[in-house]
């Protein structure tokens, strides 16, 4: 998550075998970020081609607070558990005295497989497709060395934020609006409005066809997105999670990411939803996403922090059942925003303002607290992560046993990014 973090071994490293409980609600509070994410993209054309009407009131501070403190910071986090959960699959494996590779492979196809279906069906900004492909650039790293992995982080960022600076610097000295350029952008809009207005196979066609699209923006945010699995990959070999960073040393971090956090994040509202120009558009935005690491470390670092309270720790509590159905939660979210915008049910593409989207994410991301907390007290995985789970051991997967029921925390999640919760039964695998 930072250098400080993760360039020393874990003071007080977990049992082998034991859930980290604040993976799990990391994992909670970032499905979360996400859909608040996806909700605007969902909910109507300009968040995805720009160019929209002039926004007022509480859909202009909707957008703007979503455009500040969510956009391109919470799939960072996401990120960042799935690498550092990577290695609780290594450990996984191993306790089970299984080999690790083709276990990992066939998770890899599955997720991607899912990925592609989701994109088609539901929502073409899906994460699982770039986490199965990038995931082989772990994949290949399993036998690197933490050091290694954690220098290889920071020249990948390095190089990446060159190349977004650059690309900043040009779109100031060419300015790339225009009203033809609008008028594109406007009409791109009102195509997208009438195919997700229309039937399922207009709302499908629509899908498939922004995949070229979609394809580009996985090339800008796959740099980024490896670097988060390296640094994940890097803090799960020192079990850095499982009480490993010294709270002043959490303090400082976090400190350190709000400071420059806050700033790009303001940034990138400013030049993407508004008052600055079109021109500064592309510009804010590659600055935001050069700096928006930041606040996705000031994000997951002071959450921990307020974990070892004793008001965090029972937060903690009710972000984790989510957090250990992630997958399912995430695959639900793109369902139930695709019945009430697109022609699959309510049709709303585009009729409601941002300010009512968001708000009926956060109505839906409680419900979905609520809602798996119950499951996970009853059953050991959700039902994706069950199917991702037998593939994954290419078998039936285990019964928890009497004794592992009471918690309800198990070393051996079946989300998408794998996570584990401290502290009270050893996982079987």
């Amino acid at each position: 998550m930072a250098q400080e973090t993760v360039g020393h071994a874990a003071a007080h490293p977990a049992p082998t075998g034991l859930r980290i409980l604040e993976v799990d609600a990391l994992r909670g509070f970032a499905l979360g970020g996400i859909l608040l994410a996806n909700v605007l993209v969902m909910a109507g054309p300009f968040a995805q081609t720009g160019g929209g009407p002039e926004e007022t009131g509480a859909d202009l501070i909707a957008h703007w607070l979503v455009a500040a403190f969510v956009e391109t910071k919470f799939y960072l986090l996401f990120s960042f558990l799935f690498g550092y959960s990577f290695t609780l699959q290594m450990s996984s494996a191993e306790r089970a005295g299984e080999s690790f590779e083709p276990r990992m492979l066939r998770r890899l196809l599955a997720l991607f497989l899912l990925g592609v279906t989701h994109a088609a069906l539901l929502y073409t900004g899906d994460i699982l497709t770039t986490y199965a492909l990038l995931g082989l650039i772990l994949f290949a790293s399993r036998r690197v060395p933490p050091g290694r992995a954690w220098r290889a982080a920071l020249w990948l960022y390095g190089v990446l934020a060159v190349l977004l600076l650059l690309i900043g610097a040009v779109a100031v000295a060419v300015p790339m609006t225009g009203v033809e350029a609008t008028a594109e952008m406007r009409a791109e809009a009102a195509a997208l409005t009438e195919a997700y207005r229309g039937d399922a196979a207009d709302v499908i066609a629509a899908n498939i066809r922004a995949w070229p699209d979609v394809l580009l923006g996985m090339l800008v945010a796959g740099g980024h997105v490896t670097t988060a699995f390296l640094v994940g990959f890097v803090a799960g070999k020192r079990q850095l999670l499982a009480g490993g960073v010294p709270t002043n040393r959490l303090r400082r971090i976090c400190l350190m990411g709000v400071v420059m956090g806050v700033p790009s994040g303001v940034l990138m509202a400013l030049g993407t939803v508004g008052p600055l120009s079109d021109d500064w558009e592309v510009t804010s935005f590659t600055l935001g996403m050069v700096a928006a690491p930041a606040l996705s470390v000031a994000y997951g670092s002071g959450l921990l922090l307020w974990f070892r309270a004793p008001r965090g720790a029972r937060v903690a509590s009710w972000l984790a059942p989510a957090g250990r159905m992630a997958l399912t939660n995430y695959l639900l979210q793109s369902l139930v925003m695709a019945l009430v915008f697109t022609g699959y049910g309510l049709g709303l593409y585009g009729r409601t303002g941002n300010a009512a989207a968001v708000y009926g994410a956060l109505v839906l991301y409680l419900t979905q607290l609520f809602v798996s907390a119950r499951l996970m007290r009853h059953y050991r995985y959700g039902p994706v992560e069950w199917a991702l789970r037998a593939i994954t051991i290419a078998g039936r997967p285990g019964q928890p046993t009497r004794a592992e029921r009471p918690s309800g925390l198990r070393d051996d999640p079946g989300t998408a990014p794998e996570s584990g919760a401290r502290g009270t039964t050893t996982g079987s695998s």
